[in-house]
């Protein structure tokens, strides 16, 4: 039997199960964070620092205000605190570590050269003296970050422009030989998963490889609330050939169930009887590496909203700005605004506005400039700044 969902139903579903909808009260603890993050099961990790590190964001935009240090703690901090690690989950993720089970035959396969780029897995087989020595080199001297074990003399290019080491360190990560202990900055520092992940996981029997896809495609179902085949394994970035046999095998058991929603040209999943709220009051400012809106075919089929990233495109090419935000209020996506953290001007600049319609409603104009100065507020910066040419009327009241 096959259900039908409204396509309202289905963006309802999907809000509540990414956790939108249920803003707590007070102080947000570990264990909050905690619950939200193994409720999304991966934060995608990046490097663009313009507003603040994406992975912070998704944790923000559902919960409100917490501590950032308490997110360091569940990902880099003591073994008693520590309820993340580091791996390829969606593109470079921070992962609950129930899931590092789940991701060894992924290890096993980059150790084999498979899944993983071209010029690695050459590395990988090439230079083996190379691997061998800087494994050696962490053994012996514990969590290090690839510029401390460098002896390129040269000066480095740009962007993948790696040393030896470096190479190194990436083929080990991949194959799981190595982890990340934590971070200096933004530099990876690796060591030795035995003196990282606790016991409990690292020690965990092997699953077979259809076992542990099988089991991610369940957790993302758990995490999208409906999605089609497509969506389910971008979530975790598996293989179509694995993803479809695996789909069907959890649809045969009844784990998944065939969902029919309003204007998909695909079929789609969920787990279970969906259980559909009546609405969804949420607003909030979301990163562009939020797990609701990193596939952006399925943002355009859930929200009618086209986004694209243009961090990359040159200036004078772009539409809406280098670091646009969604603004998501209640069950529609609003508006794109372009923003920036000025920090040694202690402000929030808001560098552009575009709105999906042509006016917004009081309550919505109202919830954007309230988003704003609760975005402030949470990175430390006194006020929130208009730049020339902005005008949205009454913005921030």
């Amino acid at each position: 039997m096959t259900l039908s969902l409204s396509l309202a139903e289905a963006r309802r579903l999907a809000l509540v199960a990414q956790g939108f909808g249920r803003t707590p009260r007070g102080a947000i603890a570990h264990k909050q964070l905690q619950v939200q993050i193994e409720r999304l099961g991966v934060l995608q990790i990046d490097s663009v620092n313009a507003l603040v590190r994406s992975h912070y964001l998704p944790a923000f935009s559902r919960l409100g205000h917490y501590q950032a240090e308490h997110l360091d703690e569940l990902a880099w901090g003591r073994a008693r605190r520590r309820r993340l690690f580091e791996y390829w989950g969606h593109e470079a993720s921070l992962l609950p570590l129930e899931l590092y089970p789940l991701l060894r035959w992924r290890m096993r396969r980059a150790a084999d050269g498979q899944g993983i780029y071209s010029q690695l897995a050459k590395f990988g087989v090439e230079r083996r003296d190379a691997i061998d020595r800087v494994l050696q080199t962490v053994r012996e001297r514990g969590a290090l970050g690839a510029g401390s074990l460098s002896t390129r003399t040269e000066k480095a290019g740009p962007w993948w422009d790696w040393s030896s080491e470096k190479t190194a360190l990436e083929w080990l990560f991949a194959a799981g030989e190595v982890t990340v202990a934590g971070r200096r900055g933004f530099e990876r520092l690796y060591d030795l998963p035995e003196r990282v992940i606790p016991a409990d996981y690292l020690n965990h029997a092997d699953l077979e490889e259809d076992e542990a896809q099988r089991r991610l495609l369940l957790r993302s179902a758990d995490a999208l609330g409906v999605a089609t085949e497509r969506d389910l394994r971008d979530y975790y970035r598996l293989d179509a050939s694995d993803s479809k046999l695996r789909i069907a095998e959890l649809v045969e058991a009844g784990e998944l169930l065939p969902v029919a929603v309003q204007g998909w040209r695909q079929l789609a999943y969920c787990r279970g009887e969906a259980r559909i709220p009546r609405r969804v009051r949420h607003s909030a400012l979301l990163s562009p590496f939020d797990s609701l809106i990193w596939e952006r075919e399925r943002t355009e089929r859930l929200f009618g909203f086209r986004y694209r990233l243009e961090i990359y495109t040159p200036q004078a090419k772009r539409v809406y700005g280098y670091y646009v935000l969604p603004f998501l209020h209640h069950e529609r996506l609003l508006a794109r605004v372009d923003l920036r953290s000025e920090r040694a001007a202690g402000r929030l600049a808001v560098h552009a506005v575009h709105l999906e319609e042509a006016v917004l409603s009081e309550e919505a104009r109202l919830a954007l400039g309230d988003s704003l100065r609760a975005l402030a507020h949470w990175l430390g910066l006194d006020e929130v700044w208009l730049a020339p040419g902005v005008s949205l009327r009454g913005l921030l009241g």
